[in-house]
């Protein structure tokens, strides 16, 4: 018994270890774009925004998860925020769609987890929302739930996803650190054939801008040639879509855009196609069987939408088209650096079947980064 305690003494702090020497791209010298990040470079920069995950890692075939992202802390039922949707690609479901679409915002957490769960996601949303003081007589909520399909990795039809789950991720959210990789909904995902998972960023615009913050958060499950900071990587390491008749690019990848910046629903479906140029840049090339969804909401609290008010008009000014440019820009290269920091904060998994996806090779990718002067 004592050796088996210290064996299993010995596999945690080399997991912690591992961990420890995971880094972001920032970390080895690569600088996506050209705008400064916020704080922590990821989606909690913009103020009030909480990330949670619930990650699902049980025997051989349980690879997957749940993570929730909330614009604010209070009761977004009551207080809504401007929201859009844009479908890249719809290879995908997405729960909630039409709705978004149809009033221009979003009452509840985003959630993220695997395809067959997304009834789970609805559930749960629905069951934390309905709790909450103030929703009593709430008798309908429409709850966004995205999806990416784990079932490489993950014992999918098994639908191992429960209620409690979806809100143990939305009451774990926090702000601060988010927890990348394979955590969450990214625990079993795939990207460019390595490890995919969760990645965020974020851009700070200047004063002379309006100093507002662009976050983005993605789950990275889909194919292409991978490029890093303008970098053929993909090409490199001869790893890349077509390249032998059974080498395949389905997948899918969901962007959650989240800003300070006053917007309403029009201009955030402007911000939620930019963020698909970001996708493009890192290789992607949203294939046929990928679901590229971009979620964008505005957290600025003018913006908010009262579920009742005695008001017959909505107030808050809006930000001017002429001035929404730099915030495309900043959704560009956060959506960029988020994809690639899920690459290279994930780490190899095993899975179903006996599946396995291995991490990005750094000792491999470094030396190509040099090589094209990206890195010193």
């Amino acid at each position: 018994m004592k050796r088996y305690i210290f064996a299993l003494s010995l596999l945690f702090l080399f997991n912690i270890a591992k961990a420890q020497e995971k880094k972001r791209a920032r970390d080895y010298g690569v600088e996506i774009g050209v705008m400064a990040t916020g704080n922590l470079n990821a989606i909690t920069d913009v103020p009030g925004v909480k990330v949670g995950h619930q990650t699902l890692i049980k025997g051989d075939n349980i690879r997957t998860g749940v993570t929730a992202i909330l614009p604010h802390s209070g009761n977004i039922f009551q207080n809504k925020v401007p929201a859009a949707i844009y479908i890249g690609n719809g290879f995908g479901k997405l729960a909630g769609i039409s709705q978004v679409q149809e009033l221009g915002n979003l009452e509840t957490p985003i959630i993220l987890t695997n395809t067959l769960s997304v009834p789970m996601g609805i559930q749960g949303t629905v069951k934390y929302t309905l709790a909450l003081d103030g929703n009593e007589n709430v008798q309908s909520v429409n709850a966004v739930v995205g999806e990416t399909n784990d079932g490489y990795l993950n014992d999918i039809r098994g639908m191992h996803v429960s209620e409690d789950d979806v809100i143990t991720a939305i009451e774990n959210a926090k702000t601060g650190i988010v927890t990348e990789g394979n955590v969450g909904a990214g625990t079993g995902t795939v990207a460019f054939g390595f490890k995919g998972g969760i990645g965020t960023s974020s851009r700070k615009l200047p004063e002379s801008l309006g100093g507002y913050t662009v976050g983005v958060l993605v789950q990275t499950n889909f194919g292409g040639v991978l490029t890093i900071n303008g970098v053929p990587v993909g090409k490199e390491l001869e790893q890349f879509p077509f390249s032998s008749a059974i080498k395949k690019s389905d997948g899918s990848c969901m962007i959650v855009v989240l800003t300070d910046a006053p917007l309403d629903a029009r201009q955030l479906e402007r911000v939620a196609k930019r963020a698909m140029m970001g996708l493009a840049k890192t290789g992607g090339i949203a294939s046929n069987g990928s679901g590229d969804y971009v979620i964008a909401a505005s957290t600025a609290e003018l913006m908010q939408i009262p579920y009742q008010t005695k008001e017959k008009f909505d107030s808050g000014d809006v930000l001017r088209n002429d001035n929404m440019s730099p915030i495309f820009m900043a959704t560009i290269e956060a959506t960029e650096e988020a994809i690639i920091n899920s690459l290279f904060m994930a780490e190899t998994s095993n899975g179903r079947e006996g599946h396995v996806i291995q991490e990005l090779p750094m000792e491999k990718i470094l030396p190509i980064l040099k090589k094209y002067g990206v890195i010193k």
